[in-house]
């Protein structure tokens, strides 16, 4: 959908081909500047007008199943929704003094700043100064009269403006797309929070999976140290052979090679949240590294309609300002096709004695209207318009990627916490069945109803089955957190 260039409206065009046929100088600055009080009441400008482009979006997700609802999603303090105050408060303290979400907030000061200097130029301009000089004059010129003074002293002081008249609006243009690109930036600094609030939520959650994973592996460790002693007094009785003695021994040297792995990733996500806190990476060690639950999901995920993404995902958002900051500037771009029209100025004081410099002689003024037009560019003028025309296209179909992605990123997200969902609870079951399985085996074993390799594949299978539970519980409150900064939830503010 790309938008097309109008550059003037009929009457504007009738103005402009009079004034082209009007030659004489006295006749066309009136009439010029009247014409451009008259662009300037009424607000005429040449370029495209912007409007919002319409995108198509689906009625409801393909992906919603039992754990999703179409309501609308409350997903404005979504984090709050795990009940855990620890990551409350991380939340809290990265907001407050994260670098990348100050460094966004910089940039929306710049383009609030930025916005000023361009507004600035629809505004006359005004200098003043003053000025000294001593000269003399080469004696050797025929032309200059033998009592003419050799050197002189000059003093000047004054001040000058001018007034360039938007007459085709490209100024008017040029503070739009600058207000554009102040809300594109408003809307970058709300997706840097978002990505924020996730990675503070996600680094959590993996810490808190890795000590639960490692509180599973010091269980295991301890059974299957019981496990050894039993085989090695078993085997020193002659009621078994040393192979089960060997077996057990492999089996615990195998789980206590899983120790160093979780460890090192519980201290790297501590680690990257205190960088996400603004502090040293160590800083946040002693409070974390305490053993806490895994923030549990909410029975109840409400994800809205597909069409609330389009006001909700500050992507979405940016580049659709985006668009609008590329339209104006083609207006930018095609007032430069046509005349420039000012009025400039200037009143002062000149004169060689300092004495008389504040008398009524000294004075000098200049007022008068000044018009330029260039003729030729070698057609850069022309091309210029033709670059921001292409940038425009780009910038949409950009805003259309992004409309489609945030869609993705949704019905993807949805699927994953449902699917893992649905895995958590047949895992859980695992976990029942092979708790029983090891406690048949062990029974059958003292007993000698059966061999110790029974035993060695039901503790496998048990711990395998507790570390992929807990895997898929921090991965179920992963997705959710995926989920939620899919949603775009996060950058609103606590309705009152």
């Amino acid at each position: 959908m790309k938008q097309q260039t109008s550059i003037l409206t009929p009457g504007a065009n009738f103005i402009c081909d009079r004034l082209i046929i009007i030659s004489h100088l006295k006749i066309v600055f009136p009439i010029l500047l009247s014409c451009g009080l008259m662009f300037y009441i009424v607000g005429c400008a040449v370029g495209p007008n912007y409007s919002t482009p319409k995108v198509s979006v689906p009625e409801s997700w393909s992906e919603l199943q039992q754990k999703g609802e179409a309501k609308p999603a409350s997903i404005v303090q979504w984090w709050k929704a795990f009940n855990d105050p620890v990551l409350d408060s991380l939340i809290t303290r990265a907001v407050k003094s994260n670098l990348d979400l100050r460094v966004a907030e910089a940039r929306v000061r710049e383009a609030r700043f930025q916005s000023g200097v361009v507004a600035a130029d629809l505004w006359p301009s005004a200098n003043t100064s003053a000025s000294y000089s001593r000269s003399r004059r080469s004696m050797g010129i025929s032309t200059i009269p033998p009592n003419a003074k050799v050197k002189r002293d000059l003093y000047e002081a004054g001040f000058d403006a001018s007034w360039e008249i938007d007459l085709f609006g490209g100024k008017r243009r040029a503070i739009e797309a600058a207000r554009a690109d102040i809300d594109a930036a408003v809307e970058n600094q709300r997706d840097v929070l978002i990505t924020l609030l996730a990675e503070v939520a996600r680094n959590y959650i993996e810490v808190r999976g890795s000590q639960r994973r490692l509180e599973i592996v010091r269980k295991n460790i301890k059974v299957q140290q019981e496990t050894v002693e039993i085989t090695r007094a078993r085997y020193k009785a002659g009621l078994s052979s040393e192979l089960d003695a060997v077996q057990a021994e492999a089996l615990l040297a195998t789980t206590q090679s899983q120790i160093p792995l979780l460890e090192n990733s519980m201290k790297q996500a501590i680690h990257r949240i205190g960088m996400l806190l603004g502090q040293e990476p160590g800083n946040l060690s002693g409070e974390l590294s305490k053993e806490a639950s895994i923030p549990h999901a909410p029975p109840v995920v409400p994800v809205g309609l597909p069409s609330d993404l389009l006001r909700r995902r500050p992507d979405v958002r940016r580049a659709e300002r985006e668009l609008a900051a590329a339209t104006a500037r083609i207006g930018v771009a095609t007032a430069n096709l046509f005349p420039k029209f000012s009025l400039t100025g200037d009143f002062g004081l000149q004169t060689e004695n300092l004495n008389a410099f504040s008398l009524a002689q000294s004075r000098f003024w200049s007022i008068g209207p000044t018009v330029r037009w260039p003729i030729f560019e070698a057609g850069r003028i022309r091309a210029n318009i033709k670059v921001q025309n292409a940038r425009q296209e780009q910038s949409l179909l950009s805003y259309e990627k992004a409309v489609l992605a945030s869609l993705e990123d949704v019905e993807n997200a949805i699927v994953a916490y449902t699917t893992e969902y649905v895995r958590h609870q047949n895992l859980s079951e695992a976990v029942n069945a092979n708790q029983r399985a090891v406690d048949l085996a062990s029974e059958l074993f003292t007993r000698g109803l059966a061999n110790f390799l029974n035993v060695l594949d039901a503790e496998r299978s048990l711990y395998r089955s507790e570390d992929e539970l807990v895997q898929s519980e921090r991965t179920v409150s992963l997705n959710l957190v995926i989920l939620y900064k899919a949603l775009g939830g996060g950058w609103e503010k606590e309705p009152s």
